[in-house]
């Protein structure tokens, strides 16, 4: 590990090990450092992170989380080191979970708004990525389009890490299950259910339960299916783990025996314009007290915030006991540093 932001390594591909090391696909002890086997990596999509990736991250999340590594060794991880992040759409929680998270291991965060740059806009998304990498050590970026996000990790020879894209939310979906694993333990076998529109999220969630041996149902209305190309991609790793991918138009037999409902908002930023048909269309898939009687009765309920209370979900259900919401709100922190700390060591 060195400190500064003047190591610059080549890449081809999105998902190419920019500096690479002996890989130790072991998931490390309380007593070892960090396994190298991500760094130099992008976090684009799921789809890009295997198993052993997987429980590297959710393995070294936990050892943040719990002071297994003190605050004190944790601030030596990125020390002197800068992420920059770019943001197209507002966030609460992406900006301050980054920004904190940066901040703990030892690191800065610059906040650069959609007025400092006008990516693709003012400046070329390859200009951007070639100018940044020349100045930091990691870039996170939450855009409207995916493209955006691979254009600049193609150009990028630091970590591009994906703070949100209409195709998918890699950290969210990492957060999400982190959370599971503390509530259920074990991710096999257990069915997570998604109520509502096949966007993002869900796209995240469904090939993180394919790669883990969750089963994943989606209820949505008609023609608000998940993307074909994430639902083949999910179905055939699925096929490998032993996972089982739904989709139904009937959110009462996708909850039915779910241990982990979940909801997001119908209408996302940029969907403004469709927010009342969006309202008419996923009347019938709104998470209240009769829909969560069909999950197990331990079940547990999330939504990635923020909270259209009283459309997609109600009162009654978010602020209940089984709501995890605000737990994985705080998960988002401590698995954003589990994944920064893994990729710019």
């Amino acid at each position: 590990m060195s400190d500064g932001c003047n190591e610059r390594t080549s890449k081809s591909a999105p998902f190419a090990q920019k500096d690479t090391e002996a890989i130790n696909p072991n998931v490390v002890s309380p007593g070892q450092p960090l396994s190298g086997q991500l760094k130099g990596k992008d976090l684009l999509e799921i789809s890009q992170l295997t198993r052993a990736d997987l429980d590297l991250i959710f393995d070294t999340t936990r050892r943040l989380k719990d002071g297994t590594m003190s605050a004190e060794q944790q601030r030596e991880l990125l020390k002197g080191k800068t992420l920059t992040m770019i943001f197209e759409k507002p966030s609460l929680r992406t900006r301050v979970s980054f920004e904190t998270g940066i901040f703990q291991l030892g690191g800065h965060g610059i906040y650069l708004s959609p007025n400092d740059i006008g990516l693709g806009r003012r400046e070329s998304i390859a200009d951007v990525a070639r100018t940044l990498d020349r100045m930091c050590d990691i870039i996170m970026a939450r855009v409207f389009e995916h493209y955006k996000v691979t254009e600049l990790a193609k150009h990028s020879s630091v970590p591009v890490i994906n703070g949100l894209s209409d195709l998918e939310h890699p950290c969210q979906a990492l957060a999400d299950f982190y959370t599971i694993i503390e509530k259920k333990g074990d991710l096999a076998g257990l069915k997570l259910a998604f109520v509502g529109d096949g966007n993002n999220v869900a796209h995240s969630l469904m090939l993180l339960a394919a790669k883990v041996g969750t089963k994943f149902a989606i209820g949505c209305p008609a023609g608000y299916e998940p993307n074909e190309a994430i639902t083949r991609q999910a179905i055939a790793i699925a096929k490998e783990t032993g996972a089982v991918i739904e989709i139904t138009h009937d959110p009462y037999d996708a909850a039915k025996d779910a241990d982990v409902i979940y909801t997001d908002v119908w209408a996302s930023m940029g969907q403004e314009s469709e927010a009342a048909e969006r309202e008419r269309a996923f009347a019938d898939f709104q998470v209240n007290a009769e829909l969560m009687k069909h999950a197990k009765s331990d079940a547990i309920f999330e939504h990635c915030l923020p909270a259209h209370r009283g459309s997609e979900v109600t009162d009654e259900i978010i602020d209940s006991p089984q709501s995890v919401v605000f737990d994985e709100a705080e998960n988002r922190l401590h698995v954003q540093k589990a994944v920064m700390a893994l990729v710019a060591m």
